[in-house]
């Protein structure tokens, strides 16, 4: 990863921090910016998966 996306995605996750009022250890910078990438890089899975117009969404979950 390029310094310029890391430096972006630091600044995204202090600047969440700050609007939510955490503070955040230095320490779990890089952590908090892993868990952040996968997440990223799952929701383009997710946002990229082809679905029909007529599909519709499930009326009830269960686990």
């Amino acid at each position: 990863m390029s310094d310029d996306i890391e430096d972006i995605t630091d600044a995204w996750i202090k600047s969440s921090a700050s609007m939510l009022g955490l503070s955040i250890d230095a320490a779990w910078l890089p952590s908090i910016r892993a868990n952040v990438e996968v997440t990223f890089r799952l929701a383009k899975l997710v946002d990229e998966f082809p679905l029909p117009d007529e599909a519709e969404p499930a009326p009830v979950f269960g686990a």
